[in-house]
């Protein structure tokens, strides 16, 4: 394994833990803290972080040529990853109490989504 892969597994799999702890202690609490919002940010820097690595070398592999259900699915969950971060910070900094006490239904279709590409690029690495 190379120096750049095993940093970008490091990254992504931080991506993991920092992104589940805030989802679900979110969802568990039924009300969007402070605390959340920096887990949903530290997901979504570490992702972003692992992804642009694992591009990286992606252009010198096996899965580089045009569209994958991987990159698809992956630019997708970055999106969502953006936008939750995005909307979490506007219910936070506005103090809206109803959005924030609703605001963890979208949490975990948002966590959920994020699993598929994370899962894939197990799968596609594991060959």
């Amino acid at each position: 394994m190379t120096r750049i892969l095993i940093t970008a597994i490091i990254t992504i799999t931080l991506a993991l833990v920092f992104y589940t702890i805030g989802v679900w202690s979110e969802h568990r609490s039924k009300q969007l803290k402070k605390i959340h919002l920096i887990f949903f940010w530290l997901g979504l820097c570490m992702d972003t972080t692992g992804t642009i690595l694992m591009g990286r070398i992606a252009k010198r592999s096996l899965f580089s040529g045009g569209l994958s259900l991987h990159g698809v699915t992956g630019m997708l969950a970055i999106i969502l990853m953006i936008v939750h971060a995005v909307w979490a910070t506007i219910v936070l900094v506005k103090k809206n109490e109803d959005s924030a006490k609703n605001f963890h239904r979208l949490s975990i279709a948002v966590w959920a989504i994020w699993l598929v590409p994370y899962l894939l690029g197990m799968i596609i690495g594991m060959r």
